[in-house]
């Protein structure tokens, strides 16, 4: 390890480092205290949604979504950006060996439970709710006076962010269904 003042190796376990004497306060890890940091194995642009997801132990789909569709409200679209770049240069790098990030559970599209890009549907099975009040609440939310435009793009960026789920191995693919 080394001093946080004089930068010299010192023990890992050191309290004090032995050239000038500064206090070493220990590891995030070894105090028992979470730190927001940037991810390096599961970002996608810098790492910013990715880190904030794992601090809060959420799926990154579900910050990213959430980012994106708060920077495309009215007028919110330079500062969204902006705050993503200051976040990207004031959150630290992760610095801990690469850890296995994959959640319980995965925000992910719909293939059963969709009308039309099986968003709400997946939505609404990664927050275990019934996907039609989530429905019917994107349609009120998005035919406020004004809203009408940002709840399609909104709808749309989400189509686009949140992945399929992965077919499985019991589902045919289409050029093995009928073996004739």
């Amino acid at each position: 390890m080394r001093c946080v003042r004089c930068q010299h190796d010192i023990a890992d376990d050191a309290r004090y480092c032995a050239a000038c004497g500064a206090h070493q306060s220990p590891p995030a890890e070894a105090s028992g205290t979470k730190r927001l940091t940037r991810s390096r194995t599961n970002g996608t642009i810098g790492g910013v949604c990715a880190g904030i997801a794992e601090y809060l132990s959420v799926d990154a789909t579900l910050v990213r979504l959430v980012w994106i569709v708060l920077t495309i409200m009215p007028g919110m679209i330079v500062g969204g950006v902006l705050a993503y770049l200051l976040a990207w240069l004031v959150m630290p790098e992760e610095t801990s060996p690469a850890r296995n990030t994959q959640p319980g559970a995965r925000l992910m599209r719909s293939r059963s439970d969709r009308k039309i890009g099986g968003v709400c549907g997946g939505l609404a099975a990664y927050l275990g709710v019934d996907s039609t009040p989530l429905r019917l609440l994107w349609v009120v939310l998005s035919i406020l006076p004004g809203a009408i435009a940002g709840g399609i793009i909104a709808y749309v960026i989400a189509w686009i962010v949140i992945p399929n789920p992965p077919l499985t191995e019991w589902q045919a693919s289409p050029n093995t269904a009928n073996p004739s």
